[in-house]
């Protein structure tokens, strides 16, 4: 985009048009086939149809596609359905999130405006602003939307909410003059965006851009052109599928080639590795993943963040950088008085006192010459001026009471121009006009000063004193009001040449201060091995203040502008993130580069933002968090996450809540896979010595749909511990399948298969294939529940509370114990479930093997530990 801010009015309407004359319909129409229709353009979109297959390009479930479709040729029918009803859920869930995710461009379309008022013709119209084209001449008002970018050519008063485009609430105060040098977004002040509206005065601008050619059009593009990443789990699960089937297929070549070696039919051979392979493949796995990462979003759900994609609880638990926001999200977006200054004198806001007659004076003329209301917590007006009203509210000088006693006679609005307001009222002295504006301005025009209960001339070193306080409050990031006022000797209508001769009484300090429990979560971010970033549009110096009360900023130096980096090549970005902690005055697309470069550093990034300008980087985010109660539908359509109360804490905590989550899903891992390897030992051990296969087709359905999934499901539910936050992030590219994971599956998986095929040898011994399997099978289901309780900790289990603690598994293990005890007990279940009746000795050998499983494996964890 050409820097118009750089040029006269007059040089871009000759540029643009060729004449300083308005359009002519015949000109639009030209206009509208070169340029096209101000409207936002949408990218081909996938059918849900295309998106639904999508869903089973996962390596996992492709094997689990291949398992079902065995199991059909198998006979297995039942085996294979329930396998294919769990693929086709997790499917249609994942296509119904990608859906749900796919409106970003449309919220954007919505910001804007659906008519304009245009110079055409020599006569003001009004059309559609899909009709508004380049040259065009528009006219605001207060309350208009903007339709296009463009320079503007007159202004009285007028002032833009930007906040959807920089984030920042403060309504921007424009000019026709032209600006110099390289200037950031926010601070082209004689510019209007779309997408932004008038909040105060009136405009006449010029449109140098439309439809994709705007700042809204460029954030559409990013969004069309921004991926969204996988998080870590996504990307683990993947790995691990590919390593799980490589592992099963080595197993099952080894055991056909083991048959066929030893003389057996090819063919039984065959079906016999096929049977090993169902066996071994944690069909359960996808589903309880996708339950465990439900009842995460229903807890963060309660905590105040809302989560749009089921990934994103888990993917929170691995972040190592968080790029936040500032106004809103750290700060409380409500600007408050932080100081007065009175009397040569710092007087911080919590010593403000009404009864203090110079304090009440100050209070009731900061009231006075003010357009803002608050009735009823409804607030009306520039943020600046709600906050003088708020604190005589709290201090108990309620602005409507001041302003029924002392009316408003006479008044000289705002200006951009003087940078002053006054207004006129009759008070106990008289009449006053009371006048407040920029430090600099007033003190041009200030003679007298009240000091000491006394109105005297200003001396130079008054002056001083009363710059070297606004020093002190700017360099806070705090922005500083003065206040002054004149006596009159009647009513009138007030003129500017009035602003003369003032009397100066103090100065008012504010900012928009930051949340209360801020520092604390920045505190506990970086106590978790997280790197807090702070982006924000607004200026360095107070973005820098914020940050160095919350603990985000240690040093200036890791403080920098969005200008700073456009000269930066990304490979160089790379190292400059490193050493910047706060980012002012930034565009959407630093915002993105700011993110993919930290992600190229191997980190998982989440990012906050309410903006339209922070929509594209929340998209490319690994975890995008939008804000609930500020945020833009744009916004919220791009992100993960949403939070219902904008609050930098809930944030953290929702970390500590993925932190869990992911724990919980490897213990389920470790539970899934340490019961199938047992089961894949006794049949690997079966066929080295010449013994008959230890189960029956229906015994590893059994297992599949209730000792393996019931307690999965528990272990996924295990209570949370706030513990994980002592710990770093786990490296972007660790694989589920650790050593010292996969260790333990040996281990703990050895244990349950050697106590299985001791129980199927105790049954064989007779030469009775099926008591032996029948032992088999109690032993492995049964001692599978068991182990459930084993997997809830890597170290032993040293209190019965901690045994205890979880009511889903304790709901697990009864429900497993008294249908696997109905089966082996009942006869009317045996044939069903191609089992014997055991006796009582029997019965008790079965139960003593699998309960036996428990003491062991916690004693091998305290040898190890």
């Amino acid at each position: 985009m050409k820097a118009y801010y750089n040029q006269t009015s007059e040089e871009i309407r000759m540029e643009l048009n060729g004449t300083l004359e308005p359009l002519t319909d015949s000109q639009v129409k030209a206009r509208q086939q070169k340029y096209g229709m101000n409207e936002l353009t949408e990218a081909k979109k996938k059918t849900t149809l295309q998106i639904f297959l999508e869903q089973f390009r996962d390596f996992l479930v492709i094997i689990l596609i291949g398992s079902a479709v065995i199991s059909m040729f198998l006979g297995e029918t039942e085996s294979a359905a329930v396998i294919l009803v769990v693929i086709t859920m997790n499917a249609i869930l994942g296509t119904v999130q990608i859906i749900k995710a796919e409106y970003s461009l449309n919220s954007l379309k919505e910001l804007s405006a659906p008519t304009a008022k245009v110079l055409r013709n020599g006569i003001v119209v009004e059309i559609p602003s899909r009709e508004v084209t380049v040259g065009d001449e528009v006219y605001l008002d207060a309350g208009d939307a903007i339709p296009a970018d463009g320079r503007i050519l007159e202004s009285a008063s007028l002032k833009v909410d930007e906040s959807a485009l920089t984030g920042e609430s403060l309504g921007v105060e424009k000019t026709r003059e032209t600006l110099k040098g390289e200037l950031a977004l926010g601070d082209r002040r004689n510019m209007v965006y779309s997408g932004c509206f008038a909040t105060y005065g009136r405009a006449r601008y010029l449109v140098t851009d439309i439809g994709m050619k705007t700042e809204v059009g460029k954030i559409a593009d990013l969004l069309k052109n921004t991926s969204e990443k996988k998080t870590p789990l996504q990307v683990n699960l993947d790995q691990f599928g590919r390593k799980l089937s490589i592992i099963i297929l080595v197993l099952c070549a080894v055991l056909f080639g083991m048959q066929v070696l030893k003389g057996g039919n090819a063919a039984d051979a065959f079906l016999f590795a096929v049977a090993l392979a169902v066996a071994a493949i944690p069909e359960a796995l996808s589903s309880i993943v996708t339950i465990v990462l439900s009842f995460g979003t229903q807890k963060m759900a309660k905590e105040g963040a809302i989560v749009r994609k089921l990934q994103a609880v888990e993917g929170l638990g691995s972040v190592s950088v968080i790029c936040s926001d500032k106004t809103g999200t750290l700060t409380q977006n409500k600007m408050t008085v932080e100081h007065y200054y009175l009397d040569v004198q710092d007087i911080p806001a919590k010593e403000i006192n009404p009864m203090n007659p110079l304090h009440k004076q100050m209070m009731r003329y900061s009231i006075l010459c003010n357009d803002s209301t608050n009735i009823d917590g409804q607030e009306i007006g520039d943020p600046t001026e709600t906050a003088l009203i708020n604190l005589g509210n709290k201090r108990g000088v309620p602005a409507q009471r001041v302003r029924e006693v002392y009316s408003r006679l006479g008044e000289l609005p705002f200006d951009s121009d003087r940078k002053l307001m006054s207004t006129l009222h009759q008070l106990r002295d008289g009449y006053t006009m009371i006048t407040k504006g920029a430090v600099d301005v007033m003190l041009n025009r200030v003679k007298y000063i009240q000091k000491d209960g006394v109105v005297r001339e200003i001396t130079p070193e008054d002056v001083r004193e009363i710059e070297k306080a606004n020093e002190v409050y700017s360099s806070d990031g705090l922005r500083v009001l003065g206040m002054g006022y004149r006596r009159m000797d009647q009513e009138r209508a007030l003129e500017p040449e009035d602003e003369n001769y003032l009397v100066f009484l103090g100065l008012i300090a504010m900012m928009d201060p930051p949340r209360k429990e801020s520092a604390g979560a920045v505190a506990d971010c970086i106590s978790a091995g997280i790197r807090p970033i702070m982006i924000t549009g607004d200026h360095k110096v107070t973005a820098a203040a914020i940050a160095r009360r919350i603990g985000i900023l240690k040093d200036p130096s890791e403080a920098c502008e969005g200008a700073e980096i456009d000269h930066l090549s990304d490979e160089e970005l790379k190292d400059f993130v490193e050493h910047i902690s706060v980012y002012a005055r930034v565009t959407p697309e630093h915002k993105i580069r700011i993110v993919r470069a930290w992600q190229e550093k191997g980190n998982i990034v989440a990012m906050t933002g309410d903006g339209v300008n922070d929509a594209p980087a929340l998209k490319q985010a690994d975890i995008g968090v939008a804000m609930g109660v500020t945020g833009t539908e744009v916004s919220k359509d791009a992100s993960s996450m949403i939070l219902t109360d904008d609050n930098f804490a809930t944030i953290i905590q929702a970390v500590e809540n993925g932190r869990n989550v992911y724990a919980n899903i490897r213990r389920s891992i470790l539970f899934l896979l340490s019961g199938n390897f047992a089961a894949i030992l006794v049949v690997l051990a079966a066929s080295l010595f010449g013994l008959p296969v230890p189960f029956a087709a229906v015994h590893l359905l059994f297992i599949n749909l209730v000792t393996d999934s019931l307690p999965a499901i528990a272990l996924g539910l295990e209570p949370h511990k706030h513990t994980v936050m002592k710990e770093k992030p786990r490296p972007v590219n660790e694989s589920i399948l650790t050593g010292t994971f996969l260790q333990r599956v040996g281990i703990e998986g050895s244990v349950i298969g050697i106590v299985t095929m001791g129980a199927f040898l105790v049954g064989y011994q007779g030469g009775n294939t099926k008591l032996a399997s029948t032992m088999a099978f109690g032993v492995l289901c049964l001692s599978r529940l068991i182990h459930g309780y084993n997997c809830k900790s890597t170290k032993p289990i040293c209190s019965v509370k901690q045994f205890f603690n979880n009511k889903y598994m304790q709901g697990a293990f009864l429900a497993g114990f008294v249908l696997l005890t109905a089966v082996l007990t009942v006869p009317a279940l045996h044939r069903m479930f191609a089992v014997q009746t055991l006796n009582l000795i029997q019965l008790l050998t079965v139960y003593g093997l699998a309960f036996l499983t428990l003491p062991v494996i916690q004693l091998l964890k305290r040898l190890q530990s």
